[in-house]
């Protein structure tokens, strides 16, 4: 089966660069999945903004460190099963951090979100531990199970590729919006990716006007952040995983330029 996995979409400039990308193509997708914490205005997620990138064909959304700074999503997000928030936020806090969604030849795909703690101000559990509850309950109906890290150190993100490596068939990395280039498969059989990166405006700092970036560097004041607009791109991963086994079969990265 083939799960296309898009990276971070960064506000407007990154719907329609979604949008169009897949209009124009005729993929042939058992799954879409992509990373919406920054979808709605560059930071968080609203329902309006959720049902038009479902609209697109995305199947199901992750989130990140974002995914409660609009505070709407607290409006949907219990009752919405195509959106998973980090699974290792506390207990008792909105939403679910992982999902079974059904793909189009009808496999059982399991969703796993979690967040990385390395150089985040946030007080999570464990992503290392959290994802062994989440397998425990996944492995009773799923083979084929994807996970996004979202997190910001390399280090921790290769870790847990490796702590999961023959468990999952998939640990993509998302948060840092660039995209890297060591996708590969573990030795285990777990396709991976440090970074997929990010869907959103090319002439940007990580989808962010780039001016308003340079100043704050300049004068390390704080600067109100905006959205870049203008030509985008999309980065994204296609994954080719065996439906019996769950193993990986192929990793590749995507590009699509504007």
């Amino acid at each position: 089966m083939r799960i296309l996995f898009i990276g971070d979409i960064v506000g407007r400039a990154g719907r329609d660069v979604t949008r169009r990308f897949l209009d124009s193509e005729q993929l042939d997708a058992d799954l879409i999945v992509a990373n919406a914490e920054n979808a709605a205005g560059g930071v968080g997620l609203t329902r309006e903004v959720a049902d038009e990138l479902f609209s697109y064909g995305i199947d199901l959304l992750t989130l990140g460190n974002h995914a409660f700074d609009k505070r709407d999503v607290l409006e949907f997000i219990d009752d919405e099963h195509r959106l998973v928030r980090p699974f290792n936020y506390p207990p008792g806090v909105p939403g679910r951090g992982f999902t079974v969604a059904r793909a189009r030849n009808g496999v059982p795909v399991g969703v796993i979100n979690l967040m990385g703690r390395v150089f985040n101000i946030l007080q999570l559990d464990c992503p290392f531990r959290t994802a062994d509850r989440a397998l425990a309950e996944l492995r009773e109906e799923c083979r084929v199970i994807l996970v996004d890290h979202h997190a910001e150190a390399t280090s921790e993100k290769q870790a847990l590729g490796y702590y999961l490596d023959g468990r999952v068939s998939a640990v993509v990395g998302t948060h840092t919006h660039v995209a890297t280039a060591d996708e590969n498969i573990l030795p285990g059989g777990t396709a991976y990716i440090t970074d997929v990166g990010m869907v959103g405006a090319g002439c940007s700092v990580i989808g962010v006007r780039k001016e308003l970036v340079i100043e704050r560097f300049l004068t390390q004041l704080p600067v109100r952040f905006e959205v870049a607009r203008g030509p985008a791109s999309l980065s994204a991963v296609w994954l080719e995983i065996d439906s019996e086994t769950g193993k990986a079969l192929s990793i590749q990265r995507l590009r699509y330029s504007e």
